[in-house]
Order: structure tokens, then C-alpha cells, then sequence
């Protein structure tokens, strides 16, 4: 029998004692080249995914020419094409900047949804932009499904859901108002700006509204107010006011909501909705107020002493993405 202290013994246990050093050398690297893959992983999806963005060079599409450009409010409506073949919550699009991030409403439901746009196209029909397969499932839509497409600056965790090929969470709908608005818009083929003039943001141009300027349209507004849109009125500026303010012979108030007569200054209308339950949501991300008009819900700011603090609130909304808030006058 080997004495535990024989020179083989020793030769032995240095032998053993190399290879667990060696097996917990190799352990310890493997935290390392996770270290690597996950930094990778973090240029895969992190902000700098975002970077460059790739405008590209005119081109033609089913006899269209297209000219890629930078348009940050960009808004329009068309038909949307199915982009077969494509991952997570992405989009193609002609013309809108790669990468950039749109909002896309059905004209049918009203669902919103957020996407990616990936890729330039779609390369075989002028539709307005074409969506992967998840994003198609996400909006319930179909090909031709009439859809709003807007230009979006969401916040960096919604931008990282994307980049991750994860959904970001529904927007908030749409007033069927509205939608009926948005419809009659619609082109035989392509799409078209919703905008009269696309190219220039006009987001605080609003105007002090005086029986001297404007008279109230007593067929369409209450009587306590007297409003009119900053520029020649359009089917869009006005959705939320002339069509949502038609009063019906009988609708019963709910115990929460107010028919209290508005004060004397500036409010912010927001939107108008269908669903009071939609109404008092927006009103309580806004800081607002809902009211009743007819079988219509009116989320609304202030009333302000001051154009200026209407201005700021209408700001506030906008930036909330109610782009056709509008600032009116009482008292």
C-alpha cells in the first residue's frame, strides 16, 4: 500500500490540482464571452439601432415616382399591403426616413398601433406603407384596410420594444367621428396628406376669437361658445366640434360627467369621443375635464384667463397626440 505522502501520491495530486485550476479558469472566461454577447446585443437594440437614418435616392414604384425625405409631420391616409415574410412590429414605407417610428390607425376600428419603419417599399403597389405580420395581427387589420399613418417621437422604452421585435402598447382610439372624417379623405390608390399644408407645422398658430372676428355656428357648436378654426376650416380641424356636437332628442347624462356651463376665457378642446369611459381616460392623462354634447364626450383644458396659458395647455395636448386640438373662447 502507497504511502499518502510517496513521491507518486505527490505527482499525482499536483496533477489533480492542475486540472480543477484549469477546469475553473475555463469557468471563469465564460462570463467574459457572455459579457461580449451581451454587448453586442446592446448595439443590436440599443438607441444607437436608430443611427444612421438612411433617407435614399428617388425611385419608381407601379409608375410612381417616390423621393425618400425627412418629414417629421408627416400625416396621411391610404391602404395598407401586407409585408410577408418580415419579423417583429415592423413596416416599410416609400418615402419616411429608415429607421423612424409611426403611429398606424385603422379608419375601420380606430385601434392605433406603433411601429418600426425598416425597409423602403412596398415595392410592388403604391399602398400607403405595408406592415409585418405581427404588426398586421396587432392593428386586426387586412391588405386594403384604410388606415392614418403618422409620423411619432415615442419614448426610448417604446422605440426599445420595437428594436427587441416586441410590441409596444396599444395608442389610445380614435373617435369614430373622426374616423368618418378621416374616410371621406380617402384616395382611389396611394394616399394623401391630411394636412393642407404638410411641409409646415402650424401647431400653436391659434388666434384670439372675439364676436368681431368670428361668429358662433349655433347649428354646430353650443351656444356658449363661439369657435373657429386658426385657418379655413377643413373636414379634419372640424370633426371633433361640427359632427360631434349634433344633438340628439334624448341622451341620458352620466352622474360623473358635468353639463356645468363653461367660465368665461380660453379652453383646449382635445378630442370628442363615442365611449364616456375613453373620455374620462383622456381626460385624466390631460388633466382635463369631460362634458356632454349630445351622445358625445368632450375632453377639454382649462378654462384659461390668458391665450398665452391656452397656448401652452394646447401645446401639452398635442404633444399627448391630439393633433387637432384647437383652442376656443367662451364668456
Amino acid at each position: 500500500m502507497r504511502s499518502v505522502d510517496s513521491p507518486e501520491s505527490r505527482c499525482q495530486a499536483r496533477a489533480l490540482v492542475t486540472i480543477v485550476l484549469s477546469v475553473g479558469l475555463a469557468a471563469c472566461s465564460a462570463p467574459g464571452t457572455e459579457s461580449v454577447a451581451s454587448a453586442s446585443a446592446l448595439s443590436d437594440y440599443g438607441p444607437q439601432a436608430d443611427y444612421p437614418i438612411v433617407i435614399g435616392e428617388p425611385y419608381e414604384v407601379a409608375g410612381t415616382n417616390y423621393t425618400p425625405e425627412d418629414v417629421l409631420n408627416y400625416d396621411e391616409v391610404g391602404y395598407i399591403a401586407l409585408d410577408a415574410g418580415t419579423m417583429g412590429y415592423s413596416a416599410s414605407h416609400h418615402t419616411l426616413p429608415v429607421p423612424s417610428y409611426v403611429e398606424v390607425t385603422s379608419l375601420e376600428s380606430g385601434r392605433t398601433i406603433l411601429v418600426r419603419l425598416e425597409r423602403r417599399g412596398p415595392m410592388d403597389t403604391n399602398h400607403i406603407l405595408a406592415l409585418s405580420p405581427a404588426a398586421m395581427a396587432q392593428l386586426a387589420g387586412n391588405v386594403e384596410t384604410p388606415v392614418r399613418v403618422r409620423r411619432v417621437n415615442p419614448p426610448e422604452e417604446q422605440r426599445a420594444m420595437l428594436r427587441q421585435g416586441n410590441a409596444a402598447p396599444l395608442r389610445m382610439e380614435t373617435p369614430s367621428s373622426l374616423l368618418t372624417v378621416m374616410r371621406r379623405r380617402l384616395p382611389e390608390s396611394g394616399s394623401v396628406s391630411l394636412s393642407a399644408s404638410a411641409q409646415t407645422p402650424q401647431a400653436l398658430e391659434t388666434v384670439e376669437l372675439t364676436a368681431s372676428t368670428a361668429a358662433p355656428d349655433t347649428s354646430a357648436a353650443p351656444p356658449e361658445i363661439a369657435s373657429a378654426p386658426v385657418e379655413p376650416p377643413t373636414d379634419i380641424a372640424t370633426a371633433s366640434t361640427s359632427e360631434a356636437f349634433q344633438e340628439p332628442a334624448s341622451t341620458e347624462l352620466p352622474a360623473d360627467v358635468a353639463r356645468a356651463e363653461i367660465e368665461p376665457g380660453f379652453v383646449v378642446q382635445a378630442a370628442a369621443f363615442a365611449n364616456p369611459d375613453n373620455a374620462r381616460r383622456a381626460a385624466d392623462a390631460l388633466g382635463g375635464e369631460v362634458s356632454q354634447s349630445g351622445r358625445y364626450y368632450r375632453v377639454r383644458t382649462g378654462p384659461f384667463a390668458t391665450r398665452g396659458e391656452a397656448e401652452a395647455s394646447l401645446a401639452n395636448v398635442q404633444q399627448a397626440g391630439y393633433s387637432d386640438a384647437r383652442i376656443l373662447t367662451s364668456g
